[in-house]
């Protein structure tokens, strides 16, 4: 009998309806073929369907399955299943992420009545909480208690991590919660006996069967989130110990709130060019700590610290090169790919860049001469301002990247790092003079260096906003809320792309100051 059935039900009550929502990579077909296979050798009456997303990690695939014992008596009947869920009208729905959870809610496939949700907690952010330039992740906390409250029972853990440690893929472990919930009368023995006919991986499957298996059985409490670990040491060469260990002594000497944030910034600064420019940005903050209030506990030092690190850390063509020719990410995509020792890995990289790009990394004087003659920039960004695909899987392609990320040792020569400097500058100096009349808007100036990131069109686009919210500073000059107003200002300069919600903010400002 299946559970939250009465007995005696006809044979359409006794139909047993299973949806799963997975996207690309996750082995939702594995899943939903697993399933069938185990109803099957059962002797059950069973069909699956699927219905695809848009494309691979973008959107889920619904797959469907509806299954009922067969009646002894009954032999040759063949029962006309459905091809695809209806709302309030799901058993047991699986969901492979936990957005897609809440989407199954959203769309009424979850019932407080009827439905088993089982869900993994872990997060593969859509396309839509991507695009946004602020923070657009759905809150998990509040997915959770939704999905709780809709269904009639909730199973959910990190399947996926489970996967990962036993090295296979989710679906491997979605099965073994709903193997170990209970709400399916096949045995454990048959889920893992259909696992087996598997063959190749069939090894890494059964482990990641198992300790989903006895999550949902025990009912053990959610796992707790595992500690930080501690920043590992930072690699300095023997001739730059000495700068180095100098470097640490100036950041000891800090007050604690805004030293627990510079000792990151350092090392991002340091990293990006070299110990020089750490030394650069410590002076900065020294400056900046001596002229600051301790009754307001360094605030704005201590959002200087984070902010200023990120300002000298601009994102352009050397960076993202010098990235994605490291050896930590080469590693970190082998892991993402589940890399056996028998498979070899290919990768192109894809760049956009625009004449300005290519300017930025001219030395300055050559640079400025081009950058102001806009014809000449217009002809050149006709030859430029193309998609690139680079193989960094050939001697070629990496080669090409590994010498353009060797080029950040001559970046105080460059255009780009002129203008930067300048940008920051400008932006420090607005901000202590607005502190100086009042301490909270020059902090939130501060933060507004939030705004300004990536490279190319992205980095465009945050600029412009940046200068806009910046803009209407003299608008709000003596009022005693202008601190909120540029908090709003920001934040509604990263609730969208297109910028429509700043737009629309600063149109309300103008209203009330035109009054």
């Amino acid at each position: 009998m299946i559970v939250g059935l009465p007995e005696g039900s006809d044979s359409t009550g006794r139909i047993v309806k299973i949806c799963i929502l997975a996207v690309g990579g996750q082995g939702g077909g594995v899943l939903c073929g697993w399933i069938t296979d185990v109803a099957q050798r059962a002797g059950w009456h069973v069909q699956s369907t699927s219905v695809a997303g848009v494309a691979q990690r973008t959107g889920a695939t619904i797959y469907y399955v509806e299954m009922m014992p067969a009646d002894p008596a009954r032999p040759h009947d063949r029962p006309v299943f459905s091809l695809s869920p209806s709302p309030g009208d799901v058993d047991i729905l699986i969901a492979a992420e936990l957005a897609e959870a809440g989407r199954a809610v959203l769309r009424g496939f979850v019932t407080p009545e009827r439905t088993a949700l089982i869900a993994s907690s872990h997060r593969m952010l859509a396309v839509s909480e991507k695009i946004v330039p602020g923070d657009g992740r759905s809150d998990a906390e509040t997915l959770t208690r939704g999905a709780g409250d809709a269904a009639r029972r909730l199973i959910q853990f990190d399947m996926e991590a489970m996967a990962r440690k036993a090295g296979s893929v989710i679906s491997a472990s979605l099965l073994g919660a709903l193997a170990g919930s209970g709400e399916l009368p096949f045995s454990r023995a048959d889920f893992e006996a259909t696992i087996k006919t598997g063959g190749r991986g069939a090894e890494a499957s059964l482990a990641a069967f198992a300790l989903g298996f006895d999550r949902a059985a025990e009912g053990a409490p959610a796992e707790t989130e595992a500690a930080v670990a501690p920043m590992t040491a930072t690699a300095i060469p023997a001739r730059l110990a000495q700068d180095w260990e100098a470097a640490i002594r100036r950041l000891a000497a800090l007050p604690a709130p805004v030293r627990e944030i510079a000792g990151p910034g350092l090392r991002k600064v340091v990293d990006f060019l070299d110990i020089a420019y750490g030394a650069d940005y410590l002076s900065e903050l020294e400056r900046l700590v001596t002229a600051d209030d301790a009754g307001e506990a360094f605030a704005f030092s201590r959002q200087a610290a984070k902010y200023l690190a990120n300002a000298m850390v601009y994102d352009d063509i050397i960076r993202v090169a010098d990235l994605k020719t490291r050896p930590s990410r080469s590693q970190r995509v082998r892991d993402e790919a589940r890399l056996t020792h028998s498979q070899t890995l290919a990768t192109t990289e894809y760049f956009h860049p625009r004449m300005e790009e290519l300017v930025g990394m001219m030395p300055a004087r050559l640079g400025a001469a081009i950058e102001t003659r806009p014809r000449l920039m217009r002809v050149l960004n006709r030859v430029v301002d193309r998609w690139r695909r680079i193989r960094t899987d050939t001697v070629l392609g990496f080669g090409l990247l590994w010498l353009l990320g060797g080029q950040r040792r001559w970046r105080r020569a460059l255009l780009r790092h002129q203008v930067e400097t300048a940008h920051r500058a400008h932006w420090l100096a607005l901000a202590e003079a607005e502190k100086a009349r009042d301490y909270a808007l020059g902090v939130e100036v501060l933060k507004c260096r939030r705004l300004i990131k990536g490279y190319s069109d992205t980095h465009s686009r945050g600029q412009s906003k940046f200068d806009k919210v910046l803009a209407c500073l003299p608008m709000l000059a003596g009022r005693l809320d202008a601190a909120d107003w540029v908090r709003r200002l920001r934040e509604a300069a990263l609730a969208d792309a297109d910028g429509v919600a700043l737009d629309g903010a600063i149109r309300t400002i103008r209203s009330f100051v035109n009054e």
